[in-house]
This record gives structure tokens, sequence and C-alpha cells, in this order.
């Protein structure tokens, strides 16, 4: 795997170095002009990528550099431009201490990725911008269009041969559903690129400014919020250490949760609200009355059964405390209610169950059965299969599980968890207008 890693990271460093040759072949020149531009933005794309930070969710970390990048580009479509974006690129990358693969795949792209932006710029008329409105729309629309798509490509590739995954399935499931948030900072961009022509370099300086102190505003935020995260999988982790059986439980459901709602083409916050229901739907289980029952080795009672179901009211109630948790709780309630109506508490039928609940109730159930117990083997995944059909209509619904069984995503139920790729690349915008990078 190294070995094409390294393959890839060297085809990634000739196709920018040949890009970059190519412009300086088209234009030999060295204007002063464009030598400004470049080290003005240079320098500020080197301190929006040192103000980077980490992403978890991702191994991922993001900045505001390809702001100045674009803005580069726009006023100085020129072969110093990429030069300066991947010197740039080298001195954030040794700040940060990145390894030297690491270090040269992500200036590598990002500077293939502005030569062959500058390309389409100069292709479809583009010219310098001195004033906004100097190069049509369509110039700059190809300018930000080929550098997003050249940059996402290259970092798909190297995370889908770093984690044996296809990388075009890779792209699709991190760029095709952020792109339009993505076009949502070219303004800003046009809005740099006005403040550089009308007030030169201190005028870019002085807007950079504002710019990455909103970055460490939102830094700030997205570690709160991870912190919140943090503690939630503290709490569950808790809960788990009661029963050595299902170490792990909540954690491989809401992550089984999440390939299901894909499977099911739903957006990206309700997928959101369904992980996060399906970390939270055992966690009413804190409750001291199952503690004895969890830590019994024998098989339970009627009168036990009895109180293990009431763990779904339990935990509704408790993430109920939580003000931001409220709009999870229904998920959370009925993530044990069968499409026939013969779950549990409350006897839903079909469409009644909240979606959420019906995909925590797929997850959940193919946990317990891909999960090794006293009394049976895990069961494969031709043997899941047959399980979820013997009971579609009854404990499943059937059109959930249709989708997910023609789904490609069916087989990432199975696949072995724990394998982080390490941030391996530098990507284009996600929402929020923020640089992704895939390597660390």
């Amino acid at each position: 795997m190294n070995g094409r890693i390294k393959q890839y990271v060297t085809l990634v460093t000739v196709a920018a170095i040949g890009a970059g040759l190519a412009l300086f072949l088209r234009d030999p020149t060295f204007p002063a002009t464009s030598v400004r531009a470049a080290i003005t933005f240079g320098l500020i794309s080197t301190l929006a990528q040192a103000l980077r930070y980490r992403t978890a969710s991702e191994a991922a970390s993001g900045s505001l550099s390809f702001i100045p990048v674009l803005a580069s580009a726009a006023i100085a479509p020129h072969w110093v431009s990429v030069v300066s974006v991947a010197l740039a690129s080298l001195a954030a990358q040794a700040l940060a201490r990145k390894t030297f693969l690491k270090t040269l795949f992500n200036s590598a792209q990002n500077a293939l990725s502005l030569a062959l932006a500058i390309v389409a710029y100069l292709a479809t008329g583009g010219q310098p911008l001195h004033h906004i409105g100097e190069s049509s729309s369509l110039s700059l629309f190809a300018l930000f269009l080929v550098f997003f798509l050249s940059n996402s490509i290259c970092v798909s590739g190297v995370i889908g041969i770093a984690n044996g995954k296809n990388s075009w399935i890779v792209w699709k499931e991190n760029t095709l559903g952020a792109l339009p948030y993505d076009f949502l900072s070219l303004p800003v961009i046009l809005f740099f690129v006005w403040i550089y022509t009308e007030y030169g370099v201190v005028g870019a300086f002085v807007l950079a400014v504002p710019m990455l102190g909103l970055r460490q505003l939102y830094k700030v935020n997205w570690q709160l919020e991870q912190t919140n995260r943090e503690l939630l999988e503290l709490m569950v982790a808790a809960i788990e250490a009661r029963d050595p059986y299902t170490s792990g439980h909540s954690r491989r459901v809401a992550e089984k949760a999440r390939i299901i709602a894909r499977a099911v083409r739903l957006r990206d916050k309700d997928i959101e609200r369904i992980v996060a229901a399906a970390l939270l739907h055992d966690v009413g289980k804190i409750h001291e009355v199952f503690g004895p029952i969890l830590s019994k080795p024998g098989r339970l009672s009627a009168e036990e059964q009895v109180i293990m179901r009431t763990h779904p009211v339990k935990s509704a109630e408790l993430a109920g405390t939580v003000t931001q948790l409220r709009d999870v709780v229904p998920l959370i309630r009925h993530h044990h209610e069968n499409w026939d109506g013969t779950g549990y508490p409350d006897g839903l039928k079909g469409h009644d169950i909240p979606l959420g609940s019906r995909i925590i109730m797929f997850a959940d159930t193919i946990d317990a059965m891909t999960t090794d117990r006293p009394y049976r083997a895990a069961l494969d995944a031709a043997s899941v299969r047959k399980e979820l059909l013997r009971f579609r209509g009854t404990q499943f619904d059937p059109e959930i599980c249709d989708a997910l069984l023609r789904s490609p995503e069916y087989s990432k139920l199975f696949a072995p968890t724990g394998s982080p790729i390490g941030e391996w690349a530098e990507r284009t915008p996600e929402r929020g207008s923020v640089l992704r990078a895939a390597v660390s």
C-alpha cells in the first residue's frame, strides 16, 4: 500500500511540474505586478494554513487558504502564482512538521490544481484582474471549478489508495454533497480581489485579519462541538462497561446507521441526527435497575425482559434533558418498534415509526448478528442478508431493506472498523468555506 501511495504522489508531483512548466513556456516573463500579488497572497495563504484546525471525523484539517490562492490566480494568472502557492504550502507543512511524503503531496496537488485552474481561466478568455469586471463570468467560473475538481480528485485518489477503497466512490461521498456550498465562497474571493486591486498589499493584509479571526471563531466552535461529542461517547462507554458482550456496541450501531442512511439517500443533516440518536439509543441503561440484568450471565426471566424493554423510554427521557438532543428523542424512543406493530414501547406500525428509528433498528440488529456471543458465532454477510429478507415486512421496513440490499453501501456494514488514514491531503472547502485536508 505504501508503495502505491509513493507512486501516486510521484505522479501528482510530475504532473504539477509539467503543468507549471507549460505555463512558464507560455509566458516566461517575470512581471513585477504578478510577483507582488503572488508573494502577497502566498504569505496570506501560509498564515491561513498555519492556523488550520484538526477535524476528528475525517482525520482532516481546515483552513481558508484557498481564498487567497484563487484571488492570486485571478489577479496574476501566471506561473509565478503556482510557484508561490507551492512554496507557501511547503512552508506551512514544514511549520506543522509533516512527513516528507505528505509535505510533497500537499504541495504538489495544490500547485497542480492551481496550474490547471489558471490554464482553464486563460483558455476561456480570462485576463489579469486590475478591476472587477475585466474578465468574464465564464472564465472566473472555470478558474473556480477546475481548481476544486482537480483538488478533490487528487485527494480522493490518495484517500482511496490509503483506505483500499474505490477513489470514485470516495470522491462522490466527499465532494458531491459539499460542492454547492463550496461555490458560496466565490463572492468572498472576488471581494478579496477587489480589495487588493483598490487598496493594494496593505488592503489585502487588513482584510486577512478579520478573515483569519473568523476562522479562529469557527475553530473554537468546532472544538466545543467536538468536546460535546466526546462527552457523549464517554457516557456511552461508561454504560457499555457494564456489559462485556456489548462493548463498543453503540458506536458500531452509530456507524452502521450512517451507512444505512446513506444507502437510502438521506440528506447529510438528517444522517447526522440519526447517527446521534444511534449513539445514544441505549444510554438509558445507565439506570441502576438495569445493572444486575446486564451483568447476569444466563437467560433473562420474563420479569427481567419486561424491565429491559423499558430502556428505550429511559434512553429517550435521559436524552431529552439535553436541549440540543430533543429533536432526536423520538428516534431513540422508538428504535425497537417493529414494522408490523409488534415492537415496543408503543406498538407503532409502518410509517408511524420515525424513519430514523427504523434505520437504527436495522443497525442495532445487524450489529447484534455480526458480533460473537457465548451461544453463537458472528454471522457473515450472506447469513445477515437471509435474516433481513426473512423478517422483511415484519420486523424491518421493506423499502429500507430492499434499498439497503441493492446498495453498494451494504458491504461496508461488514468492513473492519478503526483504520483511520491520517490526514492525507488538503481538500477543497467544506461547508462553512474551509479548506479540508485529509494528511497529517
